[in-house]
C-alpha cells in the first residue's frame, strides 16, 4: 500500500485569513453555479482548525543556485 503524500505549509495570520477568504469566495461562486461545495467546505474546516506550531526557518542555498 502506498503512503499518502502530505503537504505542510507555513502561513502567518494574514496569509491564513487570505486563504480562508479565498475559499469562502470560491464556495460562493460554486453555489451561484449550482455546483457542489463539499471539497471547499472540507478545506475550510481543515485549514480553519489547523494547529499552530512554532518552528525555526533555516534558509539554505538551493541546489539550482549552486550550479
Amino acid at each position: 500500500m502506498m503512503k499518502e503524500e502530505l503537504y505542510h505549509i507555513a502561513l502567518d495570520d494574514y496569509e491564513h485569513g487570505v486563504v480562508i477568504r479565498s475559499l469562502n469566495d470560491k464556495k460562493t461562486d460554486l453555489k451561484k453555479e449550482g455546483k457542489s461545495t463539499d471539497a471547499v467546505d472540507e478545506l475550510i474546516i481543515k485549514i480553519g482548525h489547523a494547529p499552530r506550531r512554532k518552528f525555526k526557518v533555516v534558509e539554505k542555498e538551493s541546489c539550482r543556485e549552486s550550479r
